[in-house]
């Protein structure tokens, strides 16, 4: 039974002429809000009519039902349905699964769930039994199990948790269910509850489907016909669209992403309702036009669900767009903890949930797994070898079971609050001593963030390469230390820095080596990123609180800085001395490169050369290189405007003022001009290696400014045999390396990585 105060607002809401309601749901409403309503009580039913009433003028277009979902603010919204929407899901409804008139399907989902519809139509529609579930025997498994039992169902529907009950029933009992389907929807599918299942179940005896809609879409939208090898990811996969609907996976800007790069899912077709009642603003937000359909008026539901496209074409859930919360100043998906909880072998289940204490929000950790008194210590050290410090629950929660609401999804009001047993000591650690407190300080100012710990990375926290050197400004300045962005690298932690400053650091110098290692730590092949135009991979830092934590980084720079070696006469030069370069850290392939602009020449002709050597060369991906590079006429710097073009290069990179550049670097004056010089004078015509590899290019989608151009990526496929995928950056060629697109590039790349990787595995 809903709230009363629930109840009353949705009959105000909907405004019906009759209702349909029972003694004890008249009682909840009160007098009031029955006056203006014709009564229908179910209990009377025998004193009505036999015949049904003739609707003639009953159309496909005309409004079958409103359920009401609940709404961000509070208010519950209602999704208004056609008979269309419903009748055409069933002529679908063989793609899901082959359902007849021999089948007894389960109806125990409340009809104000949307899944209620597929249970009831479904039996009805395909001319087979429908067995009503009484609500007590819904809320007990063992009574569910043993009604699945004697009524012989056949097609079973439940969502994922009261599943995960059902399957434990029939593991102790003597008596075996015999479904042909077990369809799963309602939320998402935690793949760690289908393995005691598949231990002694076959793939397709009986049929589990994960189905996948939001009730704006009419029930479903995607299904996937699980198997036992699906259980190696975390949370199962929502499979494909049914036949009469589209998926669209986009960023921000409603823009398709690649595969393997996490965005917003969008549905369009058949399914997609007339949006929300009394809602135009609302409807309007959330129901857009389809830009991808040919179908006038076409429209598109955004989801708000995360997803990315598997490379098989199926589509991976990972959790709720608006599953964010922002705590210490740190944006935190609530989802990507969760899948970590769920990798250690002794969670069944994890939910993370963000409590407020005070002007202060925390994590808490609720998992089911046996009664463990070291659990929390051995959750919070799985996460720690994860996760950046400020994403680890400060409480890990264990239970018997996750309580559920009356549809059966998980009910998270009913979690109970942490006791002093669930919480993970030496979560956040002050600052010790005058340094860190005095480093601690500069980094509050320039992140922005709340509370620094003293073992918290700067890169981890949002530092990218505008503010490492702003705050190499400042420690110099405030603290009167020298330092080079290698000592961030090596110390990334206010501890570790702290540390390292007071044993003497590192020399300036050391930012401009060949070969920079921006995170040298890691067990996976390295990702190695080539210089652009001026010569120091500095823009590329902004990487490292992208890619996952066991990534190591380096950057390639152009010799001539601090006279560290003879300058290149071509880039084909320059691009055999950056192999040595990489094969002092990784002797053989796989390999990963990656090359802005200039650089991005130089990383293709890297890859050509290491394939002709005979090694692998597994990613391949360029920011914003033109083909043609080398068909440019070489372009050295006119003598008299190369102090400015320096000058306007530090101070972008430093993001400080035309003052405090000669403070920052003052020997940098002495190799900048002779190294860019060099740098124009190598391009030269000539004709591009091949290379027979994929390749991956970010694309600039804005002209810079004096030009009316961007980059064309067609003449690509003169030099690589391999595919060729395209993501566009909504920005300028100069602009990509702002810190904001290294971090976009950072989360298309990220996935990619992770599957390279586990492939190679």
């Amino acid at each position: 039974m809903y709230p009363s105060e629930r109840l009353s607002y949705i009959l105000s809401d909907a405004s019906p002429s009759i209702l349909l309601a029972d003694s004890v749901g008249l009682e909840a409403l009160g007098e009031a809000a029955q006056a203006s309503l014709i009564i229908i009580d179910p209990s009377l039913h025998n004193e009505m009519t036999a015949h049904n009433p003739c609707v003639s003028s009953l159309r496909p277009h005309h409004l079958a039902y409103i359920i009401y979902t609940s709404g961000s603010t509070g208010k519950p919204k209602g999704v208004m349905t056609e008979h269309a929407h419903v009748s055409r899901l069933f002529d679908t409804a063989t793609d899901c699964c082959q359902a007849s008139e021999h089948d007894v399907w389960s109806m125990s989902h409340s009809f104000s769930f949307d899944f209620s519809v597929w249970e009831m139509w479904g039996a009805l529609g395909f001319g087979g039994k429908l067995v009503l579930v009484p609500y007590q025997t819904s809320r007990s498994p063992q009574d569910f199990y043993n009604l699945a039992c004697q009524q012989r169902i056949t097609i079973l529907n439940l969502t994922p948790s009261a599943f995960k009950l059902f399957a434990e029933c029939q593991q102790y009992s003597s008596t075996h269910s015999s479904p042909r389907y077990v369809v799963l929807a309602g939320e998402a599918l935690p793949t760690a509850i289908l393995q005691p299942w598949y231990a002694t179940h076959s793939d397709s005896s009986p049929q589990i489907v994960n189905m996948y809609g939001p009730t704006e879409c009419t029930i479903y939208s995607t299904y996937h016909h699980m198997k036992k090898e699906d259980c190696t990811q975390v949370v199962g996969t929502i499979g494909r669209h049914i036949s009469d609907a589209k998926t669209y996976v986009l960023d921000a800007n409603g823009r398709p992403v690649p595969i393997g790069a996490p965005g917003e899912l969008h549905i369009s077709g058949g399914g997609v309702t007339r949006g929300y009642l009394n809602r135009p603003e609302l409807t309007a937000e959330k129901f857009i036009p389809d830009p991808f359909s040919k179908t006038e008026g076409s429209r598109m539901y955004k989801t708000g669900d995360l997803v990315r496209y598997l490379s098989n074409s199926n589509i991976m859930y990972l959790g709720r767009d608006d599953d964010q919360v922002k705590i210490r100043g740190f944006r935190i998906e609530l989802g990507e903890i969760e899948a970590c909880l769920a990798e250690h072998p002794a969670v069944s289940e994890a939910i993370v949930v963000a409590l407020s204490e005070e002007a202060e929000k925390s994590l808490v950790a609720y998992v089911t797994a046996s009664p463990d008194e070291q659990l929390p210590r051995k959750l919070r050290s799985h996460l720690a070898s994860r996760l950046p410090e400020y994403m680890i629950p400060s409480a890990f929660v264990r239970l018997d079971s996750f309580p559920l609401t009356a549809n059966g999804k998980l009910d998270r009001h009913a979690l109970p609050a942490p006791d002093e047993d669930a919480i993970a000591r030496q979560i956040y650690e002050a600052p010790q001593g005058e340094m860190e407190m005095a480093i601690m300080n500069i980094w509050v100012e320039l992140l922005g963030v709340e509370r620094i710990g003293r073992h918290d990375g700067f890169f981890i926290l949002g530092g990218h390469s505008l503010l490492a050197v702003k705050m190499i400004n400042r420690i110099r300045t405030i603290l009167g230390f020298e330092m080079s962005l290698r000592t961030l690298f090596e110390a990334p932690t206010i501890a570790e820095l702290a540390t390292r400053l007071l044993e003497g650091g590192n020399t300036q110098n050391d930012s401009y080596e060949v070969l920079l290692p921006i995170r040298p730590h890691g067990t996976r092949p390295p990702l190695f990123c080539v210089h652009p135009g001026f010569g120091l991979s500095w823009c590329y830092i902004g990487l490292s609180a992208q890619l996952h934590k066991d990534q190591p980084i380096y950057g390639l720079q152009a010799r001539g800085f601090f006279g560290n070696g003879q300058l290149p006469t071509s880039l084909d030069e320059m691009a055999l001395d950056y192999l040595d370069q990489i094969r002092s850290i990784q002797p053989h392939g796989p390999y990963h490169l990656l090359g802005y602009s200039l650089g991005g020449s130089i990383a293709h002709t890297m890859a050509a050369h290491l394939e002709q050597q005979g090694e692998r060369v597994a990613l391949l991906a360029v920011m914003d290189t033109s083909a043609n590079y080398y068909k440019l006429p070489p372009r050295p710097i006119e003598e008299d405007k190369e102090e400015q073009h320096n000058q306007e290069f530090l101070r972008f990179l430093a993001g400080v003022s035309q003052g405090d550049v000669p403070e920052m670097a003052k020997s940098f004056w002495e190799y900048a001009p002779i190294v860019n010089r060099n740098l124009g004078c190598l391009i030269k015509p000539e004709i591009p290696p091949l290379f027979s590899g994929d390749i991956f290019i970010f694309h600039a989608t804005l002209p810079d400014k004096g030009s009316d151009q961007v980059l064309s990526t067609a003449d690509w496929k003169q030099y690589v045999l391999g595919n060729i995928e395209v993501y566009d950056i909504h920005c300028t060629h100069n602009d990509m390396e702002k810190p904001e697109h290294i971090a976009e590039i950072g989360r298309v790349l990220a996935p990619k990585l992770d599957g390279l990787y586990n492939c190679e595995e």
